[in-house]
């Protein structure tokens, strides 16, 4: 009898253990993301190229009369705090669940497409950071338009958020900031739209994908509200992620050696 239990207690630790190694498998692209993310603290952008610090904040302001991230930086209200803080935790955490909620609803493929296609802007994205470094409106507010090598990034209009908490989430966060000078285009508001659009292409429930696009716009609202991206960076990065799905999705999904990876790879993930 206990030779019968223990056989059955190996057999569901072997299940468990090899549904987390597929999952691990399938969420590998965010791996491969955060150790590029990591990496860039050792080769900063600003050694590669002119930072952009007066061009892009007088571009904002000759667009709208003001720049927006200094008009909420003088107006901001409790409930404004709040819904910026809330929606900018959901930033990577929330794709990531996504991700996973994909893989266990048994649509491999769409987890891994998702995953793959959330890597690819990425890396176009941090490209565009070499090719074109550029000053976060709350550098501008602090330090004006001289270029300074010696700081740390700042949680800037989300150290509210942090207050009304108690927790200092977003001062840890961004004390680690692994690029300051990386405004261009904003990632954070590239992600959640790519995972919407996953959201619909995989087909979940109207009302997870209007959740999602509430928090894709929460975040879209953050990213000025809380001094950490221009109205410009925000619009540049939602064109960067209409760009890597349809990229991705319309033209390398068509290159049979992109293809044939790309089943190989389903194919490993959802082995049994």
């Amino acid at each position: 009898m206990r030779f019968a239990e223990g056989n059955i207690n190996y057999f569901i630790i072997f299940v468990v253990m090899k549904t987390v190694l597929r999952l691990l498998l399938a969420l590998m692209p965010f791996a491969i993301f955060g150790v590029l993310y990591f990496l860039m603290k050792y080769f900063p952008s600003y050694e590669y190229n002119e930072v952009d610090i007066r061009g892009l904040y007088e571009t904002e302001q000759s667009l709208f009369g003001i720049v927006p991230c200094q008009y909420f930086a003088l107006h901001h209200c409790t409930f404004a705090d709040l819904v910026a803080g809330i929606s900018y935790l959901c930033w990577v955490p929330l794709p990531i669940c996504f991700a996973v909620i994909l893989f266990f609803q048994g649509k491999t493929d769409w987890c891994i497409r998702f995953t793959v296609c959330f890597l690819l802007c990425n890396i176009f994205g941090f490209c565009i950071y070499y090719l074109h470094p550029a000053a976060p409106p709350w550098y501008v507010m602090q330090y004006g338009y001289e270029l300074r090598t010696d700081i740390a990034g700042s949680a800037c209009g989300l150290l509210r958020f942090d207050e009304l908490t108690s927790i200092p989430v977003f001062r840890s966060i961004y004390s680690g900031n692994s690029n300051v000078f990386a405004a261009i285009p904003s990632l954070h508001a590239a992600y959640m739209l790519i995972a919407t659009v996953y959201a619909v292409l995989s087909r979940q429930s109207r009302i997870l994908i209007i959740a999602f696009a509430f928090v894709t716009i929460g975040i879209w609202f953050a990213a000025v509200y809380s001094g950490h991206h221009y109205v410009i960076d925000v619009v540049l990065g939602i064109t960067l992620a209409v760009l890597s799905v349809i990229i991705f999705e319309k033209a390398l999904l068509r290159i049979k050696g992109v293809k044939a990876f790309l089943m190989r790879y389903i194919l490993l993930a959802e082995r049994k």
